[in-house]
C-alpha cells in the first residue's frame, strides 16, 4: 500500500503481511508472534514539513525525513507500537524515470545498451524496464542461444556440449546484435571474459549491474541452482554453494566488468536512499540509476 501524505495525517488501515511489499523508504519491525497473526489493523500518524525542490529530472514537493508512529492491534486487542525508520524525501519514481529517459534518449543516437554483470544481478528484469522506457527492443542473449540450439536450456547446453560451445554461440549472438540499433541486451554473466565480445559491445554502451555477493547468493539460493551450470560442482547448502562459487567467479571477472562504460552499484543506491538491504531496492530505482550513469558517460 502506498499513500501520498499531507502535512499532517492520521489514519487507520488493515495490512496483510503476506501481501506486504517492503520499500526502501522505511521499515516496520514485527515480532515473531505478531508475524504469525498474518493480518493487523494499524494507526499511522505523522507530521511532515514540505519543501519545494527543483532537479534536472523532476520538479516536485518533497518532505524532510520524519519518523512515523505506528500502533498495531489484532482482533481488537491493542498491540505494541511498531518501530519505524526515518522516511527519506518522497518522490515519484515513475515520473523521474520518464523524465530521465526522455532527457538522454536523443543523445543515445540509437546505440544499443549492453547489460553485464554476475548471474542473478537482475539484467533481464532491468533490461526489460529500460528498453520499455527508452522505446527500445529487448533481447536476452541466453534465450537467443537456447533458441539457436533447438530450445535446449543453458544448463543442458553446458552439460551436452560444454562451456566452450556455449561461449562460441554467445559471441555469434552478440555479433549479430551489434548490427542492429535501439536494443537493450542482457548478456550472460561470463560474456565479459572474451575480448571479442567487448569488441562487439563497444559499438554501443555497456552497463555493469554491480550487486553485492551476499545479495546475489540469496537470490540464487531462493530459486535454486539447477539452472546455473557453473554452480553444479559446489558442495553444501544452496546459499553457501552459491556464495563460494560466485566469489571465485567475481574474482576472475571483476576487472572485465570494470571495462563497462557505466557502473550501477546497488550498494551506492542503497546508501543514498538510506536502505539497509539492497534486495529491497525497486527495479525502477535501479533503472533510474542506470540512466543517470549512462547520462554521465554520454556527457564525458
Amino acid at each position: 500500500m502506498e499513500v501520498k501524505l499531507a502535512q499532517s495525517l492520521q489514519f487507520s488501515t488493515w495490512i496483510d503481511l503476506e501481501k506486504m511489499v517492503m520499500k526502501p523508504s522505511g521499515s516496520l519491525q514485527f515480532s515473531r508472534r505478531s508475524r504469525e497473526q498474518k493480518r493487523f489493523q494499524i494507526l499511522i500518524s505523522s507530521h511532515l514539513q514540505p519543501t519545494r525542490t527543483a532537479t534536472a529530472t523532476a520538479t516536485a514537493t518533497s518532505h524532510k525525513p520524519v519518523a512515523l508512529k505506528v500502533s498495531c492491534s489484532y482482533k481488537n486487542l491493542q498491540g505494541s507500537v511498531l518501530q519505524s525508520g526515518s522516511f527519506p524525501a518522497s518522490f515519484d519514481e515513475a515520473l523521474i524515470l520518464k523524465n530521465k529517459s526522455e532527457e538522454i534518449e536523443p543523445y543515445l543516437n540509437g546505440r544499443c545498451i549492453y547489460l553485464v554483470g554476475m548471474m542473478g544481478s537482475g539484467k533481464t528484469t532491468i533490461g526489460r524496464i529500460l528498453s520499455d522506457v527508452l522505446g527500445y527492443s529487448f533481447f536476452d542473449c541466453d534465450a537467443m542461444i537456447e533458441q539457436t540450439v533447438g530450445g535446449t536450456s543453458v544448463a543442458e547446453i553446458f552439460k551436452l556440449y560444454g562451456e566452450s560451445f556455449f561461449r562460441d554461440n554467445e559471441t555469434e549472438v552478440l555479433r549479430k546484435l551489434t548490427m542492429m540499433q535501439r536494443l537493450v541486451v542482457s548478456t550472460g554473466g561470463g560474456a565479459v571474459i572474451r575480448p571479442i565480445n567487448w569488441k562487439h559491445m563497444q559499438k554501443g554502451i555497456s552497463v555493469w549491474l554491480d550487486v553485492p555477493l551476499e545479495a546475489l547468493a540469496r537470490r540464487i539460493a531462493a530459486v535454486g541452482t539447477g539452472s546455473r551450470p557453473l554452480l553444479h560442482q559446489e558442495a553444501g547448502d544452496a546459499y553457501s554453494k552459491a556464495f563460494m562459487r560466485l566469489s571465485t567467479l567475481l574474482e576472475e571477472r571483476s576487472e572485465a566488468y570494470a571495462n563497462a562504460n557505466a557502473r550501477v552499484s546497488l550498494e551506492n543506491i542503497a546508501s543514498k536512499l538510506g536502505c539497509i538491504d539492497v534486495c529491497n531496492l525497486t527495479p525502477t530505482v535501479i533503472v533510474i540509476e542506470a540512466l543517470e550513469q549512462i547520462d554521465s558517460f554520454l556527457k564525458k
